[in-house]
């Protein structure tokens, strides 16, 4: 495929029409007549060898393979915009920019919150969109971070892009203030006989596999999307969790539970800001970038030890 032979503004259209599945619809959308938008479905048609939209009754409907181009189209279109507003020059004071950055709850509570606030200082006139880092990242992360600014992740989970280091934790346990089975420390034998909770993803499959490696499987009785909730879910109970450090000295003092040191070495946890090459040079990004490393010096190294831990 040559891509100069290629009409890009058919990308447009294209996710117009595979989004609004209407030809009306879309046409207003993108600023284009029905007649004109009519034409350029015909031409991706006949460039895809497929119908794309296909009239059920009053309405339109995807085919399959239509269904299968929404979201990469999606991406594309989002690579492009982002590609095309790059500027060699970004003033923070006085410009418009809106960063997205995919985070777990975790990263945004302990990072994301003190970023938000240095660009609400520094950048008034710029927003910061946090979006729910999901399972899928590790099948499609060049292009979600093509389309986006940047994924709050430690390492251990995506590799091959450039990073920004930012700060270190360390995993501990948590248990219910009061848990009838458990003294001032927790052991592995704690660990393999008391019901867990657990964040529900791979994002703590490096310290998960360090358990299988001893030989120990978790008798999972909750799991989670929220690494938040994990405190509230373990109170009351004879749960155990795993919560990095720094999270627990934010929340544990609002949830009635301990907080204890792991009976085994728990991989630390190196959290980092990943991005996509296509932003590298943006300069609006560079300063993103900058403040977020900025940001972390701020918080520190590595988290500070926990009362009685």
């Amino acid at each position: 495929m040559n891509l100069a032979s290629l009409d890009l503004n058919l990308l447009v259209a294209l996710r117009a029409l595979l989004e609004e599945r209407n030809v009306t619809r879309a046409g207003q959308r993108i600023g284009l007549s029905q007649p004109a938008t009519s034409a350029a479905l015909a031409r991706l048609r006949h460039h895809f060898a497929d119908d794309l939209l296909v009239r059920t009754g009053n309405a339109y409907e995807l085919t399959p393979l239509g269904t299968a181009l929404l979201v990469p189209c999606a991406t594309a279109c989002g690579l492009l915009e982002r590609l095309f507003t790059s500027r060699a020059e970004f003033d923070p004071a006085t410009e418009r920019r809106e960063f997205t950055i995919i985070a777990s709850d975790y990263a945004i509570a302990v990072f994301g919150a003190a970023l938000a606030r240095a660009l609400h200082a520094a950048a008034p006139a710029s927003r910061l969109v946090f979006r729910q880092v999901g399972p899928e990242i590790t099948d499609t992360t060049d292009a979600t971070l093509s389309a986006v600014d940047g994924l709050l992740m430690p390492h251990g989970v995506v590799s091959g892009f450039p990073t920004v280091e930012l700060y270190r934790d360390e995993w501990v346990c948590v248990i219910a203030d009061d848990h009838p089975g458990v003294g001032d420390r927790i052991t592995m034998d704690h660990l393999a006989d008391l019901p867990w909770v657990v964040y529900q993803s791979v994002y703590d499959a490096p310290v998960a596999r360090q358990l299988s490696m001893f030989g120990l499987e978790p008798h999972v009785e909750v799991s989670v999307q929220s690494f938040q909730l994990l405190p509230s879910l373990v109170a009351g109970t004879r749960r155990v969790a795993l919560i990095q450090r720094r999270l627990a000295d934010l929340v544990s003092p609002i949830a009635a539970v301990r907080v204890l040191p792991c009976p085994f070495e728990a991989v630390p946890v190196q959290e980092a800001l990943w991005w996509h090459p296509v932003h590298t040079q943006d300069a609006a990004h560079i300063w993103l970038r900058e403040t977020a490393a900025r940001v972390a010096a701020d918080l520190g190294a590595v988290a500070r030890p926990h009362a009685g831990a």
